[in-house]
């Protein structure tokens, strides 16, 4: 029985990148409202009485082939057989596994498109999807072999196998066969029925998960990115000038003025502030923070507003509109719009990893009476000189993943899908990106902090100065040297994790 704390699908409510964080966060159960249950059983009825009344008229994928195949009829004591055989042959997937949080939000967002009520499937199979998330019992899915054009046809197929009692799940630790894991609940295998295999593999969910989970990290980068570059500009002996709203107010881009803003904000009472600037003006790292973090900011919040209409939008095919007695066959699966924007986003991130490691070298570069490298006796120590090469692998191994995958596509299906999106791959490397740059602004963090440091007694602002306290009790300051990888990892996770504001 649902309970005050579940959260129901309900087609008329929208789901937003916030809720969707919320309802990860707090681990909260999902089910099904009335109105969606209501919305699957109405177009489920249509379609089955529409096949009774209109036997021979041909629909794609229900009494026909599947792609180039697609003119081949199908009779009526093989359609249940022949969506079987779409799971088990598209299950072509590669490579590494999709992480375990990826794939649970994969069995949402299918539900969610699927409750939507125009794709013809039974109740129970939009249910049993609900059951997996909400069990946490996750299929086994691969990284490669979607076109992100028909949809991200063999990642849902891994990921819906398991609703036949195939393939694999991982459930509390264990990797099961999913008949096995099923039998703890009593759950038995799903009987596809007409339509049922393709609306499960048509759709972007692969992608759009990938979207969503980026795009929440990419949004704590962003806040990051803001409060680590303030840091490091004080602990440089950096000038306020740039960030004067007077500025910003003569090229008004929303995100260059909030990024400026949220700039002035956390220096607010610091002494540094208040020493002499010997030098006119800063590196370009420090002086065109809000124009870079606000062109950022400006881009990913373009992203969020293509993956918001993504979340809430129907994407398998045929569709069906019981209202109009009416089955259309069109191309709602392509992932262009994800493609294009994940490519974006990928950019987006990576300009904030490219700026922040520009920041950390001139830290380290001995300017403005910081000490080489930011260490005592420079030469018998190192210091921070190491991580900043770190951090140039990386920036460069970003320009690399930032190539667009939406600029190529591959003929496939004897033509018949002769242009695709390549959008699971601008997912999968924007992930790497996002990852990349946690660990970037963790280096920037690690060498601001350590010049911070070599200032005292002076005090940055109490906001930073807070921020610095709670790194610290994770990395200590550096006085001679030691194994650093680990502060390197550790930076990694702060940035990650820390309530950045």
């Amino acid at each position: 029985m649902p309970s005050a704390d579940d959260y129901a699908l309900t087609p008329s409510v929208s789901l937003t990148l916030d809720l969707l964080q919320e309802l990860l966060a707090a681990n909260a159960r999902v089910v099904l409202s009335e109105e969606a249950r209501q919305r699957i059983t109405t177009c489920y009825t249509y379609l089955h009485q529409r096949l009774e009344r209109l036997p021979d008229v041909p629909v794609y994928g229900i009494n026909t082939g599947f792609g180039a195949l697609c003119n081949t009829a199908i009779p009526a004591g093989q359609r249940q057989q022949l969506q079987v055989n779409l799971l088990m042959s598209h299950a072509c997937g590669t490579g590494e596994e999709v992480p375990p949080e990826l794939v649970r939000l994969m069995l949402l967002l299918k539900a969610q498109s699927l409750s939507l009520g125009h794709s013809g499937v039974q109740l129970r199979t939009v249910q049993r999807l609900l059951d997996f998330y909400n069990r946490e019992m996750l299929p086994v899915v691969y990284q490669q072999g979607s076109l992100g054009a028909s949809g991200d046809l063999a990642p849902l197929a891994h990921l819906c196998l398991p609703l036949l009692g195939l393939g694999e799940v991982t459930y509390q630790g264990y990797r099961l066969a999913a008949a096995d894991a099923m039998s703890l609940f009593s759950w038995e295998p799903l009987t596809l029925e007409a339509k049922e295999g393709l609306a499960l593999l048509n759709g972007t969910q692969f992608m759009l998960a990938y979207a969503v989970h980026c795009l929440l990290r990419a949004r704590r980068l962003l806040a990051a990115a803001d409060v680590i570059g303030a840091l490091a500009l004080d602990a440089f002996g950096g000038r306020p000038e740039p960030f004067d709203a007077r500025l910003h107010r003569l090229r008004p881009h929303a995100g260059q003025g909030a990024a400026a803003r949220r700039v002035r904000e956390l220096l607010a009472g610091s002494e540094l502030q208040n020493q002499p600037r010997p030098a006119v003006q800063d590196p370009y790292s420090f002086r065109c923070l809000p124009q870079v973090h606000g062109a950022s900011r400006d881009a990913l919040a373009y992203v969020q507003q293509v993956v918001e209409t993504e979340c809430n939008s129907v994407t398998d095919n045929p569709t069906i509109f019981p209202d109009d007695d009416t089955i259309l066959s069109g191309g709602n699966f392509h992932g262009q719009p994800l493609a294009l924007v994940l490519d974006h986003l990928a950019l987006a991130v990576a300009e904030l990893g490219s700026l922040s490691e520009r920041r950390t070298y001139q830290l380290l570069s001995g300017q403005r009476g910081l000490p080489p490298f930011l260490v005592a006796e420079p030469g018998l120590n190192s210091g921070l000189m190491i991580p900043q090469y770190t951090a140039a692998g990386i920036v460069s191994q970003n320009k690399q993943l930032c190539t667009p995958a939406s600029a190529d596509s591959i003929v496939s299906s004897n033509g018949q899908e002769d242009h695709v999106s390549m959008g699971a791959n601008a997912a999968t490397k924007a992930r790497r990106v996002v990852e990349n740059v946690e660990q970037l602004l963790g280096i920037e963090l690690l060498t601001a902090a350590q010049a911070l440091g070599f200032r005292r007694p002076a005090r940055t602002s109490p906001a930073l100065e807070q921020v610095v306290a709670a790194f610290r009790a994770t990395v200590p300051f550096l006085q001679h040297d030691r194994v650093l990888y680990p502060d390197l990892h550790a930076a990694a996770a702060f940035v990650r994790t820390y309530a950045w504001s």
